[in-house]
């Protein structure tokens, strides 16, 4: 479906909103938000290299804005959000706007490449900090800190995990998909370093989209082939044995069948359940969406994007969507029920994956979930015997 297409549509789905034919799901929303253009590293990989040229100049969301901002996402039932860069941890409020997000009632995660963490964990914990990921580039450290232009971050990030443990924060190394990574030695080197857990993400290669380039086109490491994705895909299915992987293996199901050109079963939830929110305080489908959907200012007027998109593979807006789908057809149908609206109950529950969703909520989600659980207590109890 091409530009012009997916802006009719879209008009008619904003139309269709303002006339209160299209009732908002209840469901509890995510967003990730760019704080800054601004990195300290100089990944291969990335368009926010310290070494590239920034797509115009240095940007700081403003904390005051973005405060202001926070009842509104509220409203839109975003319960979750992911402050993210460039580097999150150059931002001289970083610790501020993750104080205004728990204040808010959202729970705030920060994904971060480490360097500054020993400086900024302390504070950030105390601020509410409830999820924080690493990111790891390869197994091997040394490669590691080669792609990142940062000699010594490997006892930087240890250094911040053992720090983060100590407040009852999990850590989860986030890996990007690409020619560094060795899947089979991975589970040594990040238990070594300390992490509970471990997402990947699919490298995405367009220059069009919104304002976060995260991935550098040109960048050899990520312009893998079909068949080096699928060997990827099996080789991450495969570690989901020996180490705690957060990618559901429905999403990676489904990313194959996007790369073997398949039908896919799960539409995306972007401009829906899931958002994406610049330095700007613009907010976008997702960031892969070539316009944005208006000002975050403008949100309570904003209808939700439901068209139906498979057009990438972007692995956090993949996994949500594997795991909320059938949630939100199941939610749908009990308000058409209570709406004496038999036939749409039924359409509801009766969509394209929805079964597989379900499944994969009820397989891995839920039981993760108690786990996660599980251990947030056993992390709070370990931090008050330590303030005793």
């Amino acid at each position: 479906m091409d530009t012009t297409e997916r802006t009719i549509k879209w008009r008619n789905l904003r139309h269709a909103e303002a006339a209160g034919s299209e009732p908002r799901n209840p469901l509890p929303a995510v967003c990730d938000v760019s704080i800054t253009n601004v990195c300290n590293a100089a990944c291969d990989f990335c368009g926010f290299s310290r070494e590239k040229k920034l797509a115009g100049p240095r940007r700081y969301l403003d904390p005051d804005e973005f405060a202001r901002a926070l009842p509104i996402l509220r409203r839109r039932r975003i319960r979750y959000m992911t402050l993210q860069g460039g580097e999150p941890l150059v931002h001289p409020e970083i610790a501020s706007l993750v104080a205004s997000a728990t204040k808010a009632g959202i729970q705030c995660g920060v994904i971060t490449n480490g360097w500054f963490l020993p400086r900024h964990i302390k504070e950030l914990a105390a601020a509410g900090l409830k999820r924080l990921l690493i990111s790891i580039d390869s197994a091997d450290m040394r490669e590691h800190e080669h792609n990142r232009g940062l000699r010594g971050l490997e006892a930087r990030i240890r250094e911040g995990i053992a720090q983060a443990h100590t407040f009852g924060i999990e850590v989860c190394a986030s890996i990007t998909v690409s020619r560094l990574v060795r899947y089979e030695l991975l589970p040594e080197t990040l238990s070594r370093l300390g992490f509970d857990s471990a997402v990947f993400s699919y490298p995405r290669r367009e220059a069009f989209g919104s304002s976060s380039l995260v991935y550098d086109e040109n960048s050899t490491l990520v312009d893998l082939s079909p068949a080096e994705l699928l060997e990827a895909l099996s080789a991450i299915a495969q570690l989901k044995k020996r180490f705690r992987v957060m990618d559901p293996s429905a999403a990676l199901a489904e990313v194959a069948r996007f790369v073997r050109g398949e039908q896919q079963l799960i539409p995306c939830i972007g401009g829906s359940k899931y958002f994406y929110i610049d330095w700007n305080l613009d907010i976008w489908r997702c960031e892969a969406w070539p316009e944005p959907m208006g000002s975050v200012f403008d949100l309570d007027r904003l209808p939700d994007n439901r068209e139906p998109c498979n057009d990438c593979m972007m692995g956090c807006y993949r996994h949500a969507s594997v795991l909320m789908h059938g949630a939100i057809a199941v939610t749908e149908s009990a308000y058409a029920l209570g709406r004496g609206e038999f036939r749409a109950a039924v359409s509801s529950l009766f969509q394209r994956g929805v079964a597989y969703s379900l499944w994969a909520l009820a397989v891995e989600e839920l039981p993760r979930a108690s786990l996660t659980s599980l251990a947030g207590r056993t992390g709070a109890r370990r931090l008050a015997a330590q303030n005793e």
